[in-house]
């Protein structure tokens, strides 16, 4: 359908807390399509619906050369010890190198495009992936598990590339 732009840090509708979809139908699917096109744009590993500015719950995520949709995604933590690992964000400029902590098992509970529910394991950087988008449908952004250091200085990162695009206004 077409490619939207991505929403990032600062935009309120990030913060936001999406609202679950009731039914799929043609609007649910020409989103998906539109979210489809733009993380296929940006080469993302997982986009959320919020980042294209939309509340309602739905996350997209590259895993092993497929996109798969989640709808109205739920999360069971099954391994409650979190792992630290690399993440980044195309909401907060595609920055990586910053160490966010998350559960390497989780049971997923979602519904497919066809509006069918599936249950499933995810572990490692599935779990990984669906937690970062899961938090994006919360208002939540991987800036908020950051300790204070890395925080300040994912923040400083942050204002010099606004203040570079300034530049080229």
């Amino acid at each position: 359908m077409s490619i939207r732009k991505v929403r990032k840090i600062g935009d309120p509708v990030l913060r936001e807390t999406s609202s679950n979809i009731e039914k799929v139908d043609k609007p649910v699917l020409d989103l998906v399509s539109d979210m489809l096109d733009t993380l296929e744009d940006e080469g993302g590993v997982g986009l959320a619906a919020p980042q294209i500015g939309v509340t309602k719950r739905v996350i997209l995520v590259r895993y092993e050369d497929k996109i798969e949709t989640y709808i109205n995604p739920e999360i069971e933590i099954i391994e409650n010890k979190r792992i630290e690992g690399d993440e980044g964000c195309l909401s907060i400029y595609s920055i990586q190198g910053f160490q966010v902590k998350r559960y390497p098992k989780i049971k997923i509970r979602t519904t497919n495009i066809k509006g069918n529910t599936e249950e499933f394991i995810a572990e490692d950087l599935l779990a990984r992936v669906i937690q970062h988008e899961v938090d994006h449908l919360n208002g939540i952004l991987f800036i908020d598990h950051l300790g204070v250091a890395s925080r300040r200085e994912l923040l400083e990162k942050i204002n010099e590339i606004k203040s570079d695009q300034k530049n080229y206004i």
